[in-house]
This record gives structure tokens, sequence and C-alpha cells, in this order.
């Protein structure tokens, strides 16, 4: 616990990360309970609404953070990769939640999850993968703005490395995720089908 503390201390830009993270799953909750248990429409919207605030803050800290002269640091590039996560996974995040909460608390359907190996869970994980090569595009998008605007020549290499990491994981993510679903119900209908 001393090292999160001291982490957060030496690096002010983890605390964000780590408020924005809490700051989505407040708004989130706070969110469904006005729209379910409350019944407040508007107001649930509003705080809905007010989940991509939390991602402009990010932004507008880490390039304040490294105008100032701050070195750059992974957690610079941990932000820029947060931000494009929030904002690729984040309207994705509150249907999830949305459903659950409505079965759990207002009389809604149960969530449906595809089985494996049916088309409709191959058309999940595609599109899933192509959230995350929009998170991928944004993050990459942000880094560069950085280093071309705000980081100096001797900032830009620790930024940079993050962009190549994002598209190392945009390619993992492809062949664990849709391609090896995608082949496993190829091989599965070959079979039914009385293939080898």
């Amino acid at each position: 616990m001393e090292n999160v503390v001291q982490l957060v201390r030496e690096n002010p830009i983890v605390a964000l990360i780590l408020g924005c993270e809490v700051g989505l799953w407040v708004l989130l909750g706070l969110g469904l309970v006005a729209r379910y248990l409350l019944r407040l429409r508007t107001l649930s919207t509003l705080l809905l609404a007010a989940i991509p605030l939390l991602d402009v803050v990010l932004v507008v800290a880490v390039t304040l953070d490294l105008l100032r002269g701050a070195e750059p640091r992974s957690v610079h590039g941990l932000a820029a990769v947060y931000l494009g996560f929030s904002v690729a996974f984040g309207p994705s995040i509150v249907r999830w939640a949305d459903v659950r909460f409505a079965h759990r608390f207002a009389g809604g359907p149960p969530p449906v999850r595809p089985a494996k190996g049916t088309p409709e869970r191959v058309a999940s994980l595609w599109r899933e993968w192509s959230r995350v090569v929009v998170a991928a595009a944004i993050a990459s998008a942000v880094l560069g703005a950085l280093i071309l605007f705000v980081a100096t020549p001797e900032q830009s290499g620790q930024l940079s490395s993050w962009i190549s990491r994002l598209w190392v994981v945009v390619g993992i993510w492809f062949v664990a995720g849709p391609l090896w679903e995608s082949g496993s119900r190829a091989t599965t209908e070959g079979r039914r089908r009385g293939g080898p």
C-alpha cells in the first residue's frame, strides 16, 4: 500500500487516472440509480453524459504536466491509452451496465451472452476488436499530438514507444479474439458436415 501512495505522490497523473476510473464507475452507478430507482431520466442522462468529461480532464492535465516540463514517463503514455480505451469502450460499458441494472432492479430482460462458436459470438468479437482498433487509433493520435506539439525532442521517445505497444496489443487481440473464434467455428462446422 505504501508503494501505491508513493507512486501517486511522485506521479500525480497516476492519481488522476485512478480518479477518472473511479469517477467513471461512480457517474455510471449514480446515472443508473437515477434512471431506474429514482425515475429521474433527465438527471440520469446528465450524469451519464458527464462521463466523457473525465477524459477531457485527463487530456488537459497530461498536456499541462508536459508543458510545465515534466519528464515524460510511462504514466503519460498510460493516460493516452486509458483515454483511447475509455472513449472506444465507454458507450459499450454503459450499455453493458444498463442491461444488467435494468434486469436486476427494473424487471428488464436478462442479459444475453452469445454461445461460443455461434455466428453471434463471432460478430460480437469482431465488434469488440474494432473497438480495440478505435482505442489504439485514438491513443496513437493523442500520443502523436503530444509528441508534435507538447513534448521536446528528448521527451518524445518515451511517448512514441507506447504507439508500437498499442498496435502489438491490437494484433494479439485480433489473433486471440475474432480470428481464433472464426477458425474454431469453421472447424466445428466442418466436423458437422462430416469433414476431417
